[in-house]
């Protein structure tokens, strides 16, 4: 019904210009043809006015809901993904990994050979024993020394002895404890030829880099394990969107390979602009779910609540090669009037009225309501007879 009035409204006008130019024993409208059109400006004699039934009104500031759209991925925190190394070098003597596999925090993931973790604790003992001497005769000379026996350097080079000793014993006492050395063991002469790597956290395998029989070093990562038992969605979000952001605002996404949405809430926003513009937002799921992979894409709403908007009825608004405009009146002094077409960026839509954001600094009246439509089929119908 609507299209059909514009099209009755727009075949008058066209009647009226048709009769108009026809007649060119009228004055004024000779006047009004005698010069070409500015681009993207209508011109209209108070007759065509009144027959397109054109109405004004003014961007008005209204409460609009709206929500920001945006894409993602799934993620976990570092402290829940660990690249495994070993602190000393060693052959791989035994691991069974696979990717995907589950792991339990202080599982037994690999066994380590090396004749340096032999001679490691060779030196644990040796330390211990002349640490164990060096003390006695640390004691005895401090005894010595307060009966005025001994010179005093005497008893200064025990100490620092004594000293250095307790040092080193200490140093290897602390590598041993890195490679998960049996220390108690040792004390009693039982030295160890393999070491043993445990999981540091529960999780599934998402790496395995080594084999039998390989030496590996410090710098080589054997394997990654990650734990999703606490994914959170990541979100980039481009800078102009990032007002409208707020911690606990509800996030509906929907997975790559799921047509049913998930919930979330803002935890986290960025507070650094990446290159691209864009700010990383942070989000804990409300449901968890352990099946789900990190890394998955994903695509989110925000739910932002209402805003204080600049907005206009929907009437107002016109579509044209994929933009959208409005009509605005220019002011003038003579009888003719003049509109100019007027692009606009759309924003979130509720109640009638639409949130536009303009150009420059918004028009303080004279907006077309109603006959937007009729006014871009006469810039059209002009265009198409200067092409003519």
């Amino acid at each position: 019904m609507r299209l059909f009035k514009k099209h009755i409204a727009f075949t008058v006008i066209s009647s009226i210009l048709l009769v108009s130019c026809g007649n060119k024993q009228t004055p004024a409208t000779a006047d009004v043809h005698d010069h070409e059109e500015e681009p993207g400006v209508v011109e209209l004699t108070p007759a065509q006015f009144k027959t397109a039934g054109i109405t004004y009104g003014k961007p008005e500031n209204r409460q609009i809901s709206g929500a920001v759209k945006v894409n993602g991925l799934l993620d976990v925190p570092p402290q829940q993904q660990v690249s495994i190394s070993v602190p000393m070098g060693g052959f791989i003597k035994q691991t069974s990994l696979l990717q995907g596999m589950p792991v339990k925090q202080g599982q037994v993931i690999a066994v380590l050979e090396n004749l340096d973790y032999i001679q490691l604790q060779q030196d644990y003992l040796e330390v211990s024993s002349q640490l164990e001497y060096a003390t006695k005769e640390h004691d005895r000379q401090q005894e010595l020394a307060r009966e005025n026996v001994n010179a005093l350097k005497t008893l200064q080079q025990a100490k620092a002895s004594w000293q250095t000793l307790q040092a080193k014993e200490n140093g290897i006492r602390q590598k041993l404890s890195v490679l998960n050395i049996n220390l108690p063991a040792l004390q009693k002469g039982t030295i160890q030829r393999t070491v043993n790597i445990y999981a540091p956290i529960s999780g599934y395998v998402t790496q395995v880099n080594v084999n039998l029989g390989q030496f590996v070093t410090p710098a080589d990562i054997l394997f990654r394990i990650v734990n999703t038992e606490h994914l959170h969605a990541e979100l980039t979000v481009f800078e102009k969107d990032v007002p409208r952001l707020k911690i606990g605002q509800l996030v509906r996404f929907t997975l790559a390979n799921e047509t049913k949405p998930r919930t979330a809430t803002v935890h986290l926003i960025g507070r650094e602009i990446s290159p691209q513009r864009t700010v990383r937002v942070h989000c804990h799921l409300e449901e968890e779910d352990t099946q789900l992979l990190p890394g998955t894409y994903l695509q989110a709403m925000i739910e932002t609540g209402a805003a204080a908007v600049k907005a206009v009825p929907d009437a107002a608004l016109v579509d044209f090669d994929n933009k959208a405009y409005v009509f605005v009146k220019k002011p003038g002094t003579d009888s003719t009037l003049h509109f100019n077409m007027l692009e606009v960026k759309k924003g979130n839509s509720e109640l009638g009225y639409t949130e536009v954001v303009f150009p420059e600094e918004a028009p303080d009246g004279d907006v077309v309501i109603t006959g937007a439509y009729d006014l871009l089929a006469k810039l059209k119908n002009s265009g198409e007879h200067e092409g003519h």
